[in-house]
């Protein structure tokens, strides 16, 4: 049985504050549990329900919990059967913008908006995310969710992207309502795609560095797209897809 200050500890997990201090994050869920398991992520601690415990043997330190504790400490709607505390990857800014498309991600607020993001990413084999320091963090549980894993092989890193992109040599192209249409393009090799906050777009400081303005044509009368559905859009178009 969990004691007043485990919960409140767990539940703390859901605040930023805590999540820097302490260094952790909160997965949940079968899905992210095996993939996190699997992956090179440090799981620290694991509280699950007797039916996944059965299930998934491990030697990492779990905690048997009722359904209704699970539900008390869970960030989900319902939750669902384990939820882990993991430690957080430093952030050291070790990438390789070489030979590859990056993308960059200038403001991003919405979690799940960037959750989705690395999801699609992941799916076009993008490997790696910069992204301002302003942009909602990568351990939010919604962040988390929304990736459905993606996150362990999708690197993101937080950095001034106005000092980055003045470094780098690469082509660096931007998601704008006018500039030159994907449709037709050829895929990038290398180079980074800048992707806007949803509501305000690309922000000024970060303009005029891109070289390259790309969109998405417009047929029918919506104002914008949301920004995890261009993003699928622009690179279903500018990755190299196999035949």
């Amino acid at each position: 049985m969990l004691s007043k200050n485990e919960l409140k500890y767990i539940q703390s997990l859901c605040q930023k504050k805590q999540r820097v201090q302490e260094g952790l994050f909160i997965a949940e869920g079968p899905k992210l549990a095996t993939e996190l398991l699997n992956s090179n992520y440090e799981v620290t601690k694991i509280y699950a329900t007797a039916k996944w415990i059965a299930e998934n043997p491990t030697n990492i330190d779990t905690a048997l919990v009722s359904e209704i504790e699970l539900e008390k400490i869970s960030s989900l709607q319902t939750a669902n059967e384990v939820l882990l505390i993991c430690r957080q990857k430093e952030n050291k800014n070790f990438f390789n913008l070489s030979g590859k498309l990056s993308l960059v991600i200038d403001g991003i607020q919405d979690p799940g908006n960037l959750g989705t993001i690395i999801r699609i990413a992941d799916w076009f084999g993008i490997t790696q995310i910069i992204a301002s320091e302003d942009t909602v963090e990568l351990t939010n549980p919604k962040v988390i969710q929304s990736t459905m894993g993606s996150f362990i092989r999708v690197q993101c890193w937080y950095t001034n992207l106005p000092i980055l992109l003045q470094t780098t040599k690469l082509p660096v192209y931007g998601a704008l309502l006018e500039g030159r249409s994907v449709m037709g393009m050829q895929p990038l090799k290398e180079g980074l795609l800048v992707i806007g906050n949803e509501s305000k777009g690309i922000r000024p400081e970060v303009l005029p560095f891109i070289k390259n303005s790309v969109t998405i044509p417009k047929l029918g009368g919506a104002e914008s797209l949301n920004a995890a559905v261009a993003t699928g859009i622009l690179l279903s178009h500018l990755c190299a897809m196999p035949k």
